[in-house]
């Protein structure tokens, strides 16, 4: 599936190292993922190993799976044993995991331009390859070699999802809804979810996309203390209003029901 990011020529494994046929090589690293990044240094901030620490913790709990059962519906159905499945912004590669747990003989890449999450996703799934990479640069994958593209939570680059598709594959985008985490949002000085969000992500894609269906996941979450600690510290939110958090945080009820609520949107190549 891969595909050289100097030439995008095809790259093979050999020694722990991937190769093309130009001479490029990019070495396996001990942690078992692979950096794919060239040229100049990103421009992307990636997600910091307390920001990864603190979603594991999160995802390890549970409280998220309703989201990543979904995910895997949206792929299982029409995914077969030879499917190819790359998560994009994929940080710990727990999506890409329950997806891959769902279709027996898939594999899967798991990109992030956090060398944090690579290192996290390469032990994420047996059948699942790390890969460090900025995909606003271009995705270093081959032209048609996938049936499925996730993006939870994640940013995405239309364009480049399109090439890597193949015919008939799918385009699976996972977004927030203006009622996800609303009770903590106000306490804790969270991010707010722009309210348009979903028309806005329809039309950035309505160029290379036709959409296939939408699901609302929604459902209460009781979350204690350690639980809303971690979740307002491992996405974007983790950098805002940080000081007084603690503070903040104490004065919430030992126990908060508080609401997670996402689309699941499925999109085809048009």
């Amino acid at each position: 599936m891969l595909a050289c990011p100097e030439c995008a020529a095809p790259i093979t494994e050999l020694d722990r190292c991937l190769r093309c046929p130009n001479g490029h090589s990019f070495d396996i690293a001990k942690q078992g993922y692979v950096s794919l990044l060239t040229g100049a240094s990103t421009k992307m901030i990636g997600d910091s190993a307390d920001m990864l620490t603190a979603r594991a913790a999160f995802q390890g709990s549970g409280h998220f799976a309703p989201i990543s059962a979904a995910v895997a519906r949206a792929v299982a159905g029409a995914a077969g044993d030879e499917s190819a499945i790359l998560e994009l912004g994929s940080g710990t590669g727990y999506y890409l995991a329950a997806v891959l747990d769902t279709v027996p003989g898939a594999h899967g890449i798991a990109l992030d331009v956090s060398k944090f999450a690579a290192r996290r996703a390469a032990r994420a799934h047996p059948r699942a390859a790390s890969v460090l990479a900025d995909a606003w640069r271009g995705l270093p994958i081959r032209d048609a070699a996938l049936s499925h593209v996730l993006s939870v939570f994640a940013p995405r680059n239309p364009d480049e999802v399109a090439r890597v598709l193949a015919p008939g594959g799918t385009f699976v985008v996972v977004t927030p809804t203006a009622r996800h985490l609303g009770e903590l949002i106000g306490p804790l000085g969270m991010i707010t979810v722009d309210a348009d969000k979903d028309s806005r992500l329809a039309e950035a894609l309505s160029a290379r996309f036709a959409p296939l269906d939408r699901t609302v996941v929604e459902y209460p979450m009781m979350l204690g203390h350690t639980d809303i600690a971690h979740v307002s510290a491992m996405g974007p939110s983790a950098h805002h209003a940080a000081a007084g958090r603690t503070e903040r945080l104490a004065a919430l009820p030992e126990q908060l029901a508080v609401t997670a609520s996402v689309t699941v949107a499925r999109y085809r190549v048009r």
